[in-house]
């Protein structure tokens, strides 16, 4: 699931939560490469797509990718070509319902915090950060700068670490979080 959090003075004043990760972007390809192509694929290769020429806006340049399946009119492997504007095509739907969560969790954000964001930005953690242009995409949807943290797939580890270093600290902030997902 993706989270999506307004936080102030260590407490999380506005909260959205959308159950799209990782999977359902490469799931939304699997169907798209089915649907257009033909071709049936598998998670893994779904996700090899998504790395190597997966994006969320158009790339100055189309990548291609060989691709191998099978192919669902006749049961035999097959190979084919795809290019970035068509995982663009596949990962759109999943990357719009990312930004619409944004812009709910930005809509119930106090006036005074949200001019806080408008200065210092949304900053992007965890894999889907990785996704090339989704913080260009991000900010042209909300016009707020975005920022991709420096260690996108380490923030999670190191910020359960920070919790656990300072436990008594963070009681509360734990506590009324718990409390809002119940």
């Amino acid at each position: 699931a993706i989270e999506v959090a307004v936080i102030s003075l260590g407490g999380i004043v506005a909260s959205n939560s959308i159950r799209i990760a990782g999977d359902e972007i490469d799931e939304a390809i699997v169907n798209y490469i089915k649907r257009e192509l033909n071709l049936a694929i598998g998670n893994t290769m779904a996700e090899e797509i998504k790395i190597k020429i997966g994006c969320a806006k158009p790339l100055m340049t189309i990548e291609t990718m060989e691709i191998k399946g099978r192919d669902l009119s006749s049961g035999l492997p097959k190979t084919v070509k795809i290019n970035s504007d068509q995982i663009l095509e596949a990962m759109s739907e999943p990357i719009n319902s990312i930004v619409e969560v944004i812009k709910l969790t930005l809509e119930k954000t106090p006036p005074e915090l949200a001019s806080d964001i408008m200065v210092k930005g949304i900053v992007l953690t965890g894999g889907g950060a990785l996704i090339r242009g989704l913080d260009k995409f991000i900010s042209e949807k909300t016009e707020m700068p975005v920022i991709i943290a420096e260690n996108p797939l380490n923030c999670v580890v190191k910020g359960a670490g920070k919790v656990l270093d300072d436990l008594d600290g963070l009681k509360s902030v734990l506590i009324n979080a718990r409390s809002k997902h119940r």
